[in-house]
């Protein structure tokens, strides 16, 4: 390419990837609502969020295609090649977390007015959900930053999140004696999740980050051992 389409180039990936992290304050703010939604009960605000996932669908139509006119027209090489890669992915799993709030979502009208809400588990579901938010926001930061630090810290926090999981189940078994209490119990085991989940697609937005960083591809995930620093 010439030398004089590099600047034009640099404004178009630029611009494609302030895109791409704009979708995902979009996700955080959804967050936010299946947060009040879930722990109000609030089927009003549960359908408000389900017809905003049209704004994350739109944009992850919108970057994912600017993405590949960029590989088409431009013929990205090295680092902005993995910059390009790296972006497709990325929107990707903004679009996944997207679904994972509409999922949400979906489930509160399934729990009724007046369900019969167990505190211990409540609890933990919003500080499941507060804490996937935080591992969003950070895997914005370290994206934007190139930061293979803070990209590496998502993986000690995911690990929270599953710890909560878990603890969700358990007490779901522990209380599902009566038939009203175990089909809410189960419900907000479907709830935890999908908080579970968009923690893990988190995680997968800080693996683009290493590979960006690093040229290097590698999984944050093995439970059997920390991540190696770089």
């Amino acid at each position: 390419m010439p030398a004089s389409g590099r600047p034009h180039f640099q404004e178009q990936l630029r611009g494609l990837e302030e895109s791409a992290l704009g979708g995902m304050d979009l996700v955080l703010g959804q967050i936010d609502r299946t947060l009040e939604a879930v722990e109000q009960v609030d089927v009003e605000l549960a359908e408000f969020i389900v017809a905003d996932d049209d704004r994350i669908d739109g944009r992850y139509l919108e970057v994912h295609q600017g993405v590949l006119s960029l590989l088409a027209l431009q013929a990205p090489v090295a680092g902005d090649l993995r910059v390009v890669a790296a972006l497709l992915q990325v929107i990707k799993n903004i679009e996944r977390m997207g679904d994972q709030c509409v999922n949400i979502a979906k489930l509160i009208p399934l729990t009724g007015h007046e369900p019969p809400v167990q505190d211990e588990i409540l609890q933990r579901i919003l500080t499941m959900g507060q804490a996937a938010r935080d591992e969003v926001a950070l895997s914005k930061r370290a994206f934007e930053e190139r930061d293979i630090h803070l990209a590496e810290d998502l993986w000690r926090q995911d690990r929270a999140i599953n710890r909560l999981n878990r603890e969700i189940f358990a007490l779901a078994v522990k209380l599902g004696d009566d038939a009203d209490i175990r089909e809410w119990t189960m419900t907000m085991t479907m709830v935890a999740r999908a908080y579970e989940r968009i923690g893990d697609n988190a995680v997968d937005v800080g693996e683009q980050t290493a590979f960006i960083v690093t040229g290097l591809f590698r999984e944050f995930s093995d439970s059997s051992q920390a991540p190696p620093r770089a």
